[in-house]
């Protein structure tokens, strides 16, 4: 057996039950397609998005397919789907997903996240609540759910929930980095740096996680150390208008006017309700 099919005869049982009785040459043709639909649906992010939704159609499409089997199909389509940005698609076979397997606690979790990158927050702490009440163990739930409450500004709720995620999975290190975003908001600062120091030491090279530390710099009156995690922010996503608006304040603070005052304005042309968001994570 060449690695392929090796690889190809582990995901098959999972995702289907290939039916029987036609012809042998036509039969062992149709199997060779709709194992490499298979391959293609169960792909990774590697797999270009278009390539894995037309592989889950196939299968979806196949009537090969039994019920569990086409629940995977729909979450993986899903997937497909919202990696695309075609939020709708995705949430409507996350819905076909759960349907067919009420118990399969995924497409519940990704139907929030779905619903949280549409900007629908308060339905994506719906579908949270829904796959944590399936799943209490599932750290992930909590950690997106605690993602939807600070899209919400319910910052007390989301520190609960990021608590939960990283009691459940205490290596979960974008959870840490979004616990030292909150703690950094609701002023509980020394225990948000902590958060935020491990996140970066355990290999976290994102810039929220620098944006985050910054903060905490700012509001501790750091100057410095608050305008280097910033730039290091920058270098990431040049275009962060918290980054850019942090860093101008920690400037003119430390006498820097000109430098300051460009990029509190590159910020606001980026976002011009910076300031007010500001306001609310308690600078001013």
């Amino acid at each position: 057996m060449t690695i392929r099919a090796a690889i190809i005869a582990s995901v098959a049982p999972v995702l289907l039950l290939l039916s029987q009785g036609s012809p042998a040459a036509a039969q062992q043709q149709h199997k060779i397609d709709l194992l490499e639909s298979i391959e293609q649906c169960n792909g990774t992010d590697r797999i270009p998005a278009r390539a894995r939704v037309a592989a889950c159609t196939a299968l979806i499409n196949s009537g090969d397919a039994k019920p569990e089997a086409l629940a995977l199909a729909y979450n993986n389509r899903g997937n497909a789907y919202a990696a695309a940005a075609e939020y709708d698609r995705a949430i409507s076979d996350f819905d076909r997903a759960i349907e067919l397997a009420s118990g399969y606690v995924k497409p519940m979790n990704n139907r929030g996240v779905a619903y949280l990158k549409k900007g629908a927050y308060e339905d994506a702490v719906k579908s949270f609540d829904e796959a944590i009440r399936l799943d209490p163990g599932y750290g992930s739930a909590f950690a997106n759910r605690a993602e939807a409450h600070l899209k919400l500004s319910q910052y007390d709720r989301a520190a609960l929930d990021f608590n939960e995620a990283i009691r459940l999975e205490p290596n979960l290190t974008w959870a840490r980095s979004g616990r030292c975003w909150t703690r950094a908001v609701i002023g509980d600062l020394q225990a948000g740096l902590d958060d935020c120091d491990r996140a970066i030491q355990s290999g976290s090279n994102d810039a929220a996680t620098y944006d985050s530390r910054a903060l905490i710099h700012l509001k501790m009156g750091q100057l410095a150390a608050a305008i280097d995690d910033y730039s290091s922010a920058l270098r990431l996503a040049p275009n962060l208008a918290s980054a850019l608006y942090g860093r101008g304040l920690a400037r003119l603070r430390q006498g820097d006017s000109a430098g300051g005052d460009r990029d509190v304005s590159a910020a606001k042309l980026i976002d011009i309700k910076i300031a007010d968001a500001f306001i609310r994570y308690g600078v001013q």
